[in-house]
């Protein structure tokens, strides 16, 4: 027998006999593991069996003994499946008459190891006595190893010894539920990479900077995108608009400097012996030393038309691997880093993936897989990294998708319940009493307007705290609702706190509220009404303080401020968080937690794509406000080239000799090397230089103080600036009613999201206003983003619009900061696999919302797993 599987015979009785506290040798049974892998290779064991066995050890520190002793069960039967002759002693399995050692009484000849083995009832562990099942759960996200159940295994009848270890109880794991288990996946999947033929730690350092830490990590590092062997298409067959990828040989290459030496453009053709192609690479000078003269190359991206000739923008390219191009298949392409070969890395996947997919236990219930038509998790995993075919791996990555999204599903309904569960206080409104009200506004409602303060009339008299997320297009009058909801729990007597991002909102949101609230005839007093923001005095501060705890200040609108620990409120039930997705869950819990159980109502003015709210927002009730009030104009949008500027310029001119204002927005605050944007801080001393000598020009930024933003943004409100130069920091909330016309450079690099955002900053009075997109280089004028824009004024239809060409960055606040990580293989924008989670997460949750049946047992740990790392927003 090799000398290495005696070794480990050896290490392990010892290990036995010391009751599995991880002292056969010293320092651990991993310090073994520098020269025993070495002379296993040499051995000529399989190269499985020595990376199972380096895996255990390396986690066998931080198991519990009765995890250990399981470990080493499961480690010897692997061992024992894969070399049989290590069934026998070393002098059973050599040539040799010599008899064999004698064995204690208690231990049979043909079980030479004694501590690997199945446990007997009632027997009890050494040196664990009445020791109870442990079970294990892991913190963790879909892709992490979770370990397994150790039950409370017991080694064969104890054996002589000199006297018993003191009894002690093993501590019980929290549990994913009452009568729960673990996963079965194998407790070495939490194994550092190291234990991977050919990784050491500088290695495993390299691939931490790819998020890669364990073997569990390697299983759910997915591929960015594959290369198609099977489907190649020589250069001559490919058209316009195609996204293809095709093989050549790089006949040329060469960079060269562009607008002044600002820009950089790397130019490489390929050709294939059917046709060449163009491949184009802006601010990439290196690649001029990467690819090289004869090289074979695979590139992948949309074939594109410039003047007259095919051509490929800042495609992904790859040096071609003769092995792969003979195998007809589809090879994936991961992610790198410095240091790290695609094709290095696609052999350690490779050799982690085939070995570890199939022995996962799949976590979702039969039931459910089947009525979704799924494939296996371990199938799913193997054809996500090596498919056999384009239509295995869309199984296999929809059946992840699928995962994600209903583990996503099933926590925000599990968020509602929750949330639905705690009593509300009632307030009824009298139909006289809102008549009176609305009597009393300067304007009447829209019919949107009206029908979401009957919804919120609904939730106040329910008995249940509202939870309503109010979205409403760019001037649609949330706040006017969110007011007279507010009056409707003050006539009771009960306070309401509205908290904004910006001092510069809180502080429109104030006079929108005096307003409505406190006018002539008002339901309050104005000082009944107050605003507490970072600038406000120390002694104004004080002032409103004492009034929130005696109960006079009714209404408080502020930032941040409001959550600070001096705040309090005599009788706080309802409260307004506006542009909730700036807001972490903590800010918006701490402000709940100064009332009880409040009803609470979120706001935003970024149209939410219907498939996106039943996903992230599933626990709220959903209110729409889609019509804009009387007298509001649609804004007239216009794209024009950066050789059209001086249009832009007169037409800012015009409408300032009109008596009107003007917003410029650039991308950048200040210039980059790495960037040919626009920057706002150098644009601006141009523009009031060469471009409007004779007019103000202000100057507004992320990087100003909150203070000096907001006496910039004053002081164009009071039309002490003709034009505001400015970055994005304007997007949200800033009400110019004189300012006419949006000039935004750059555009082609904003969302749609943020451009409507943008053009909402204008058209807010009855004069007609503008709205004109200029991009940065002549071609990206034909940017679908800015067609869009120039074709409707509707947010709703631009945000499905966004959802589609860039995914759900642009709605992602930091409610959802965990989600965009969490999301390896899901679309938000699929609707079709979201109304296939959400439709078995509903059917599960209405069966089984504790998840204790037996069959849901895995997914409630992995349910617990994949929540673990972010928050909700009940608290």
């Amino acid at each position: 027998m090799q000398s290495s599987i005696e070794k480990l015979r050896k290490f392990f009785r010892l290990e036995h006999e010391n009751g599995y506290t991880n002292t056969a040798v010293i320092g651990g049974l991993a310090n073994v593991l520098s020269l025993w892998e070495g002379e296993a290779r040499n051995d000529k064991l399989p190269e499985e069996i020595v990376q199972a066995t380096s895996a255990t050890l390396h986690a066998y520190a931080a198991l519990t003994p009765a995890e250990r002793l399981e470990s080493l069960k499961v480690l010897w039967k692997q061992i024992l499946e894969k070399v049989p002759e290590a069934a026998l002693g070393k002098k059973q399995a050599s040539v040799k008459t010599a008899q064999p050692r004698p064995q204690p009484v208690s231990q049979p000849v043909s079980q030479p190891v004694p501590a690997p083995v199945e446990p007997q009832p009632h027997q009890q562990a050494v040196p664990e006595p009445e020791t109870q099942p442990v079970v294990v759960v892991v913190d963790e996200k879909p892709g992490s190893a979770p370990q397994e159940q150790a039950p409370a295994a017991q080694p064969p009848a104890p054996k002589p010894a000199p006297a018993p270890r003191p009894k002690r109880t093993v501590p019980g794991r929290a549990e994913a539920h009452p009568g729960g288990v673990t996963s079965k996946r194998p407790i070495a999947l939490n194994a550092s990479l190291t234990v991977l033929a050919g990784v050491g730690p500088r290695h495993a350092s390299m691939l931490t900077r790819l998020g890669l830490n364990t073997l569990g990590d390697m299983l759910y590092n997915f591929p960015h995108r594959y290369e198609d062997y099977s489907q190649l298409k020589p250069i001559r067959d490919v058209f316009y608009s195609q996204q293809v990828t095709v093989i050549g040989e790089v006949t040329m290459v060469n960079s060269h400097p562009l607008r002044g030496g600002k820009m950089t453009i790397t130019e490489a053709v390929i050709n294939d012996g059917t046709a060449g192609l163009r491949l184009t690479w802006f601010n990439q000078p290196w690649l001029t030393n990467r690819l090289k003269v004869g090289d074979a190359i695979s590139v992948s991206g949309t074939v594109e038309q410039y003047l007259g000739r095919l051509v490929m923008n800042s495609p992904d390219w790859e040096p071609v691997e003769v092995e792969n191009l003979h195998t007809n298949r589809i090879v994936p392409i991961y992610s790198l880093t410095a240091n790290v070969t695609q094709k290095w890395l696609r052999k350690l996947m490779h050799q982690v993936v085939t070995y570890w997919a199939p022995k996962l236990t799949d976590h979702l219930p039969e039931t459910v897989r089947q009525a979704a038509d799924l494939p296996e998790l371990g199938t799913a995993l193997l054809q996500a990294h090596f498919p056999d075919s384009d239509a295995k791996l869309q199984a296999a990555r929809q059946r992840l998708a699928f995962d994600e999204i209903f583990f996503l599903q099933t926590g925000v309904l599990r968020q509602r319940r929750d949330w639905q569960s705690a009593p509300g206080r009632i307030f009824e409104v009298e139909e006289t009493w809102l008549e009176r009200c609305l009597a009393a506004l300067p304007f009447a409602l829209t019919n949107a307007q009206k029908k979401v303060v009957a919804d919120i009339r609904t939730d106040l008299k329910s008995g249940q705290p509202m939870n309503r997320l109010l979205q409403g297009d760019v001037g649609s009058g949330k706040t006017v609702v969110a007011a007279l909801a507010a009056a409707m729990v003050n006539q009771s007597g009960a306070q309401a706190a509205i908290m904004a991002p910006t001092s510069i909102l809180a502080d429109q949101h104030f006079h929108t509220f005096q307003n409505v609230l406190a006018g002539e005839n008002g339901l309050l007093k104005p000082e009944q009404i107050r605003l507490l923001v970072g600038d406000t005095s120390d002694r104004e501060k004080e002032e409103i303080r004492a009034g929130l705890a005696s109960g006079e200040v009714k209404i408080v609108i502020g930032t941040h401020a409001l959550i600070e620990d001096p705040v309090t409120f005599a009788d706080l039930q309802y409260v307004v968080v506006d542009e909730q997705h700036r807001f972490g869950v903590e800010q918006r819990a701490a402000l709940r937690s100064k009332g009880t159980n409040p009803h609470l109502l979120v706001m935003t003015a970024t149209p939410i794509p219907r498939s996106l709210a039943l996903t992230l927002y599933g626990d709220l009730d959903l209110s729409i406000m889609d019509e804009l009030p009387p007298g509001r104009q649609t804004i007239p949008t216009y794209i024009l080239t950066p050789q059209e500027r001086e249009r832009a310029y007169a037409l800012v001119r015009t409408q300032i000799k009109a008596g009107h204002q003007a917003f410029i927005i650039y991308p950048l605050v200040e210039e980059s090397e790495k960037s040919e944007l626009l920057a706002a801080t150098q644009e601006h001393e141009a523009l009031q230089k060469e471009i409007f000598p004779d007019l103000k020009l202000g100057l507004l930024h992320g990087r100003m103080k909150a203070d000096e933003k907001n006496a910039a943004m004053l002081a164009f409100r009071e039309k002490q600036y003709d034009i505001l130069v400015s970055t994005t920091v304007v997007e949200v909330g800033v009400d110019v009613p004189n300012a006419t016309v949006m000039l935004i450079e750059g555009a082609n690099h904003f969302g749609l999201a943020q451009l409507h955002q943008l053009r909402g900053r204008v058209g807010r009075s009855e004069a007609q206003s503008y709205c004109l997109l200029i991009p940065d280089h002549e071609d990206a004028a034909e940017n679908e983003r800015l067609k869009a824009m120039a074709e409707t004024n509707d947010g709703f239809v631009l945000a499905e619009r966004d959802l589609q060409q860039r995914g759900p960055g642009e709605f992602l606040g930091t409610r959802q900061a965990g989600y965009a990580t969490s999301l390896k293989m899901a679309s938000l924008s699929d609707i079709q696999l979201i109304e296939k989670a959400r439709t078995q997460a509903q059917a599960l949750f209405a069966r089984d919302p504790d998840l204790k049946d037996p069959e849901n047992t895995l997914l409630a740990e992995a349910l617990g797993r994949f929540w673990s790392g972010g928050k909700g927003d009940v608290s």
